[in-house]
C-alpha cells in the first residue's frame, strides 16, 4: 500500500492522499459558501429577520466550538482520523437537509434554524479536528505551507463561485432548497474520505496514561506559552472578532442600508472570493520574500483598509454602491488568502505529531468562542449604531491585530525558503 510516508521530506510533490483529500474538501467548501448566502438571505428575506438574527444564527455555528472543542481535541487524539471525518461528513449533509424539510413542512423559524445550525457546527468541528490532525501525517513539513495555500485556492474558487451560484438557485429555487448543494458535497466529500489510504492503527483509549484534563491542559500550554505561538494566537482571536463583526454587518449593511439585490449581493461576496484567490496565488512568493510573521501582518493591513472602503458604499447608489463594496469585499479577499495558510502552516510546522489534533482544535475552539461572543454583540451594535458605524469598529479591530502582531516576535517567523 502506498501512503504519505513513502513522500521524502525534501521532495516538493503532494502525495495522492492529500490530493484525495484536498478534493473532497474542496467540493465541500463549494456547498459551503452557497449555504453561508443561502442561510443569510434565510434569515434577512424568507424569515424577515434582522441583523440580531443573523448574529444569533452565526453564534449557533460557532457555539459547540466554545463548548466542546478542547474535549474534541482531546477525543480525536485517541482515535483513528478517517473514520471521524467520513461519520462526521455524512452527518454534516443529513443536518443540512433538515432544513429545507423544516421549511416545507412550515415549521421553519429562526429558532429552529438555530438548532440545526448548531447540531451541524457540532458535527463539524469533530470533523475539523480530525482533517486538520490528518494533514501533517500525509504532508511532510516543507510542504505544510504550500498544501494550505492549495487548499485556501480551492476554498477562495468555492467562495468566489458559491455566492454566484447561490444567487441564481436562491431567485429560482429558494433559499432553502439551495442549502441542498452543500448537503450533497458533504456526501461527496465522504466518499472521497472513505477512498484515502492511511496507515492508522487502531487506538484504545486504555493505551494512554493522561487524563482527558492533561491533555487538554498540553495543547493549551503549547500555545499559550510558546514564544511565538502565543502573540500569533492572540493576534489571530483578535482577528477573528473583527471578521464575526464583518460576517452579521456586511450582508445586513448590503441587503438593507444600500438596498443592494440578492443577485448583486452574492455578486460583491464572488468578489471576495475572487480576491482570495488572487491571495491564495501569490502567498507562498510573498512568503519567501517577506517571511511567514510579515506576511501576515500585510495580510491584516489589506483587510484595514478593505473594510473602510466597504464603508464608503453608503455614500454611493446601487450598482455604485455594489462596486464600492465589492472592491472592500476583494481586498478582504486577498487579505485573507494571503494570511491562513501561513499562519495554520506555520503552527502545525512547530507542533509535535502527538499534540496535532489538540493545538489545531484548541485554536479552533478559541476563535470560533470569539465569533460566538462577537457575532450577537455585532448584532446589537450594528442596530444601536448603525451599520457604516460598524464597519468602521471592524476596521479598528482589523488594525489592533496588526499592532499586536508587529510588536511580537511574529513578525521574524518564518517557515519559508528564501529564493
Amino acid at each position: 500500500m502506498t501512503t504519505d510516508r513513502d513522500v521524502a521530506p525534501g521532495d516538493t510533490r503532494l502525495s495522492p492522499n492529500f490530493w484525495r483529500l484536498w478534493t473532497g474538501e474542496s467540493v465541500s467548501a463549494f456547498g459551503t459558501y452557497v449555504t453561508l448566502l443561502a442561510l443569510q438571505v434565510l434569515v434577512l428575506v424568507t424569515l424577515h429577520g434582522n441583523a440580531q438574527d443573523v448574529g444569533w444564527v452565526n453564534a449557533a455555528r460557532w457555539l459547540p466550538y466554545l463548548l466542546f472543542g478542547l474535549l474534541v481535541g482531546a477525543w480525536v487524539e485517541r482515535r483513528r482520523r478517517q473514520p471521524v471525518m467520513i461519520a462526521t461528513d455524512l452527518l454534516c449533509g443529513g443536518l443540512l437537509a433538515v432544513i429545507p424539510l423544516a421549511w416545507a413542512t412550515g415549521v421553519l423559524s429562526v429558532p429552529v434554524l438555530v438548532a440545526v445550525v448548531f447540531l451541524y457546527g457540532a458535527a463539524a468541528l469533530c470533523n475539523d479536528a480530525a482533517s486538520m490532525a490528518a494533514l501533517p501525517r500525509i504532508v511532510p513539513r516543507n510542504n505544510l505551507q504550500r498544501a494550505h495555500a492549495l487548499s485556501d485556492g480551492s476554498s477562495a474558487v468555492a467562495q468566489t463561485a458559491g455566492p454566484a451560484l447561490a444567487g441564481v438557485l436562491i431567485r429560482v429555487l429558494g433559499a432553502p432548497v439551495a442549502v441542498l448543494v452543500d448537503a450533497a458535497s458533504y456526501v461527496f466529500s465522504a466518499v472521497m474520505m472513505g477512498t484515502l489510504r492511511l496507515d492508522e492503527k487502531r487506538v484504545l483509549p486504555g493505551r494512554f496514561e493522561s487524563s482527558v484534563r492533561r491533555d487538554i491542559g498540553d495543547g493549551v500550554r503549547w500555545i499559550y506559552r510558546g514564544h511565538t505561538l502565543a502573540p500569533l494566537a492572540i493576534g489571530t482571536h483578535v482577528w477573528f472578532a473583527a471578521n464575526a463583526t464583518l460576517g452579521v454587518v456586511v450582508p445586513t449593511f448590503a441587503l438593507h442600508t444600500v438596498r443592494l439585490s440578492v443577485l448583486q449581493f452574492s455578486i460583491t461576496s464572488a468578489i471576495a472570493g475572487l480576491g482570495a484567490v488572487v491571495g491564495a496565488s501569490i502567498t507562498t512568493a510573498v512568503g519567501r520574500r517577506l517571511g511567514t510573521g510579515r506576511t501576515i501582518i500585510t495580510a491584516h493591513l489589506i483587510s484595514v483598509v478593505g473594510v473602510v472602503v466597504m464603508a464608503l458604499a453608503f455614500a454611493s447608489h446601487n450598482w455604485a454602491a455594489m462596486t464600492t463594496l465589492a472592491v472592500g469585499q476583494g481586498l478582504h479577499g486577498i487579505a485573507m488568502g494571503m494570511s491562513n495558510s501561513h499562519e495554520t502552516g506555520y503552527r502545525q510546522a512547530v507542533t509535535p505529531d502527538e499534540l496535532q489534533a489538540r493545538t489545531n482544535i484548541t485554536m479552533r475552539a478559541f476563535n470560533r468562542a470569539v465569533i460566538v461572543v462577537f457575532a450577537p454583540v455585532a448584532g446589537l451594535l450594528a442596530t444601536v449604531i448603525g451599520t457604516r458605524a460598524s464597519l468602521l469598529v471592524a476596521a479598528g479591530v482589523f488594525a489592533l491585530a496588526v499592532v499586536v502582531l508587529a510588536a511580537s516576535p511574529v513578525r521574524q517567523a518564518n517557515i519559508m525558503e528564501p529564493r
